[in-house]
């Protein structure tokens, strides 16, 4: 039996490598906090208190803003830069919409008497929504530099690769937000 001269093989694009690395390491980090939680929640000392309604929102717009991030990538795949522009900058404003009803939520609590010296529980909360927070942010950035490309470049490149690695950070940052609410819910 012979065998073909040239086998080529599916291979990752190492960005989308690199980007699953990341998310296996960020998924650990959060796995290790969210434990961390669950084992404290079974102390005596432990306050519970009730989330703000500003998640509730946040929820909302995080996932929204996943759809129109699949929209945008849709476009893009199809050369539909004018729709691509739209949708991206609109999954950017939601990111941001995202971040703001999440800080409105941290000012609620706080005028609510829970801030991070309130108790272990309020801590954690405060520390695994804001490093959630900060992925979001970085989100946002990827955002925003393929806002800016899309709008201010003259040489026009469909390399899908950037846009794909971008939607999948995205996705998965939604997702994980959504792991993050269910868990706070189920744990009050």
């Amino acid at each position: 039996m012979a065998y073909p001269v040239s086998v080529q093989r599916k291979k990752i694009h190492p960005y989308k490598f690199n980007m699953w690395v990341a998310i296996a390491a960020i998924v650990m980090m959060f796995g290790g906090l969210t434990s961390a939680y669950v084992v404290m929640h079974g102390q005596a000392r432990w306050i519970s208190f009730q989330l703000p309604h500003q998640f509730i929102f946040s929820t909302l717009v995080i996932l929204f803003s996943s759809l129109t991030m699949s929209l945008a990538v849709r476009n893009f795949r199809q050369h539909r830069m004018n729709r691509y522009k739209s949708w991206i900058t609109l999954t950017a404003f939601l990111g941001l919409v995202f971040m703001v009803s999440q800080f409105m939520g941290f000012r609620f609590l706080y005028a609510h008497g829970v801030n991070l010296t309130f108790n272990v529980s309020a801590s954690l909360l405060f520390i695994i929504t804001g490093l959630h927070m900060l992925h979001v942010l970085g989100g946002v950035i990827a955002l925003l530099v393929m806002f800016f490309r899309a709008f201010y470049t003259q040489v026009r490149s469909y390399d899908p690769v950037p846009v794909e690695v971008a939607a999948t950070y995205w996705h998965f940052v939604d997702i994980l937000w959504i792991y993050l609410f269910g868990f706070f819910i189920w744990l009050r």
